[in-house]
């Protein structure tokens, strides 16, 4: 297949450049699963930006400035902030509806963990899926956007594989694709090729993610040549419903926005005793502190409740939320909700800038997949959204001005096995849970140069382990997500290792103080 713009993922930041770039160029928007199943979607707080007389630009800088423990670039974080009220007008023409005030029209705010003022646009509890939704309808509508569900992007096709006498800098001309239901692996050649590909909570035994997370954009960018940055920065949620038959559900930060208090199971709020800001401290902390309680105690898990809100307020502002845990026997208006923390967001990624170029001509990255310098070592909450936005607009901007190139005529076959491996799957599921399961006790919330040791060596084991299913076997999804996965924990160790320090999500208890510099880690 050919196309002009390949793009690879279904969330925010693929729907939302899909939608800028089909107005002048023919776009292949390609997914592994369906469209509608992305992390995007189970974004339950919403976007920060600035849109209230008492907020300003300074102010949201400074507050990502300060989350990002002096490792955020602070003139993408300045662009990124400075357009966000563009980008918010942007889905507001797409046809989002965001919450408004009780007794005004204007857009309804809240506040979040690490903000020093309501700057959160939401739609109740379920922002990303009514954002996500809403840019859905668009991209099924536009007459420029084809759509290949069900097919996984498995790696990239680069000049050299072409022509093996190229010299110099590496350029992407699309992607070998598997269909998912016949098993066929065929080239897609593009003008530029875009991962929006999400992030990599798979590789922890617990995240809020959904089981698609497995950093295949990450995997496939290193393996063409680009850089990654800051994989150690694993953003551990602090409050992720802990109840076995709802394993990846979150509680939005915004429940604590709103007034709830992280307690013990005696009830006593706890979190004063490590941050001043108590429940609403920046992720990092929050998570680090809930961890030190529960092995300070021996308790499975904390507890969220709310004092002084009613059952009506709880059931309209938390619609989603309130449901979910009616349906798993807990009242939050009467009872406290049982919370862990989990995998959540990957402050590392491909290193790009704000465009989303990459070290590769052609390729680009976007959203969770990419590292631009804006969350720095932590993000700050609802920031993310919001960097899908902008991305998008920049690097449709930058794809306007790419010129047209020649695609070759015959591309090389992948190579891989014809063996069938069905009997050998129960091999792929163990080394499967095997990774989650180090990467979780290992390269968890809190580290040690031993640990990250251990990691690494039993690591470099199961990837050679893995080559070996990989050049003997039928090419596989599962098997694919496992090279993917394994390859991505191990540069997330080697990028922890690297880091004689402990700053923001990544702390080590070897290394407890800050650096005096702060510096990216870079594969």
């Amino acid at each position: 297949m050919d196309t002009e713009c390949l793009v690879l993922g279904s969330g925010l930041a693929g729907l939302a450049l899909a939608l800028k770039v089909a107005d002048y160029s023919k776009v292949l928007l390609c997914t592994k699963t369906d469209l509608k199943t992305t992390n995007s979607a189970m974004a339950q707080g919403g976007i920060a930006a600035v849109m209230s007389e008492e907020d300003s630009f300074d102010q949201h800088i400074q507050d990502t400035l300060t989350a990002g423990a002096g490792l955020c670039d602070p003139a993408v974080v300045r662009e990124v902030v400075e357009q966000g009220p563009l980008r918010i007008h942007d889905l507001i023409e797409w046809g989002v509806q965001f919450d408004l005030g009780e007794t005004s029209n204007e857009i309804a705010l809240t506040r979040e963990g690490g903000h020093s003022v309501r700057r959160i646009l939401h739609v109740a509890d379920h922002t990303g899926q009514e954002v996500h939704a809403q840019l859905l309808r668009k991209v099924h509508a536009h007459p420029n956007i084809q759509i290949l569900e069900n097919h996984y992007a498995i790696d990239l096709i680069l000049e050299h594989h072409v022509n093996p006498k190229h010299i110099g800098r590496n350029t992407c001309l699309g992607a070998y694709v598997l269909n998912r239901a016949s098993g066929e692996v065929f080239p897609v050649l593009s003008q530029a090729t875009f991962l929006a590909t999400g992030g990599a909570g798979k590789v922890y035994l617990y995240t809020s993610n959904w089981s698609g997370a497995t950093g295949d954009g990450i995997a496939m960018a290193y393996r063409a040549g680009a850089r990654v940055a800051n994989l150690e920065f694993m953003q551990f949620h602090p409050t992720c419903l802990y109840h076995p038959q709802a394993r990846n559900f979150l509680i939005s930060e915004a429940l604590r926005g709103e007034g709830a208090e992280i307690v013990d199971r005696a009830g006593v709020a706890f979190m004063k005793r490590f941050h001043p800001l108590g429940s609403l401290a920046p992720r990092d902390i929050v998570a680090r502190s809930i961890d030190a309680e529960m092995k300070r105690t021996g308790a499975d898990c904390v507890y969220l409740a709310f004092k002084d809100k009613s059952r009506e307020y709880l059931e309209k502002r938390f619609p989603v939320i309130f449901k979910k845990c009616l349906e798993l026997g807990i009242d939050m208006s009467a009872q406290p909700i049982p919370i862990v923390p989990a995998a959540h967001y990957l402050c590392g990624g491909v290193l790009t800038d704000v465009s989303g170029a990459t070290d590769v001509d052609r390729l680009f990255a976007l959203g969770e997949t990419a590292c631009t310098g804006l969350h720095g070592a932590n993000r700050l909450g609802s920031n993310s959204l919001l960097e899908c936005l902008v991305m998008a607009h920049s690097a449709s901007e930058r794809y306007k001005l790419l010129a047209k190139t020649a695609l070759p005529v015959k591309v090389p076959e992948l190579r891989q096995s014809h063996l069938e491996n069905a009997d050998e799957m129960i091999v792929i599921t163990h080394m499967w849970d095997e990774i989650r399961r180090l990467m979780w006790n290992y390269v968890g919330i809190v580290r040690t140069n031993r640990r990250l040791e251990r990691a690494e060596h039993r690591l470099q084991t199961i990837q050679g382990e893995i080559n070996d299913y990989y050049s003997s076997f039928k090419t596989h999804s599962e098997i694919e997500e496992l090279r993917n996965i394994a390859l991505v924990a191990e540069l997330t160790v080697r990028c922890a290792r690297k880091r004689h320090e402990s700053r923001g999500i990544h702390y080590n208890l070897d290394y407890p103080d800050l650096a005096e510099k702060a510096k990216d880690t870079i594969a």
